[in-house]
């Protein structure tokens, strides 16, 4: 029997950050970068008008700029030997977010099979972004049962790690789940609560989760 381990990044596997203000503290755009966030959380803005907000703020980004971000960004200890032990056990697992590929993609550095992340153009940016490729919270759940059914998997076969509010269609469709450092939009939906800085730990939890028989 395999199983599907599926991770958010922003606020997950990035504890308390997320890949937008990386890049941001990177570029020096934190003022910008704070604007649209607030505007996207008065409902201003929906996922892909932010994304095509960042996508003009950013038109001189470049993959070292990205590069450097990521090396500087506040991960969880033991992402590497999550990954190790999915793939030796002969699993899979997959990350999911709604932040951008450009920064997303380098997890699959890491060990990860499968990093499914909104599409940019490549950088630096000279094409228009296509908004048909930004994701929502809804895709998560399309996108993991596109996985589960790729590698002939079941629900119970599946186990979501996540944070917050875009993680909740994922986590009201899966009954495996752990909240990682999470806020209150996953009290009462998952399954079990890490709270730490060590992904190990949540990932035993979800180890656990797996053993229990299916109800």
């Amino acid at each position: 029997m395999s199983n599907l381990h599926i991770f958010d990044m922003d606020g997950t596997l990035l504890t308390g950050s997320t890949a937008n203000l990386e890049v941001a503290r990177r570029l020096g755009t934190l003022t910008e970068l704070h604007d649209l966030e607030s505007r996207f959380a008065a409902g201003d803005l929906d996922t892909r008008a932010f994304s095509a907000a960042i996508h003009a703020l950013w038109d001189t980004l470049t993959p070292a700029d990205v590069a450097a971000a990521y090396a500087d960004g506040p991960w969880l200890e033991g992402i590497a030997d999550v990954a190790a032990d999915i793939r030796h056990r002969g699993e899979r697992s997959a990350v999911i977010t709604m932040s951008p590929d450009f920064f997303a993609h380098h997890l699959l550095d890491v060990g990860f099979d499968d990093v499914i992340a909104s599409r940019f153009p490549p950088l630096p940016f000279t094409a228009p972004l296509d908004p048909a490729g930004v994701l929502t919270p809804a895709d998560k759940v399309r996108i993991a049962d596109d996985l589960r059914t790729r590698h002939g998997l079941t629900l119970d076969q599946c186990v979501a790690y996540g944070d917050s509010m875009s993680d909740a269609p994922l986590f009201r469709h899966l009954t495996r789940t752990v909240a990682v450092n999470a806020d209150h939009h996953l009290a009462g939906i998952a399954a079990a609560d890490y709270r730490g800085g060590d992904l190990t730990q949540a990932y035993r939890l979800g180890r656990g989760l797996l053993d229990t028989p299916a109800t």
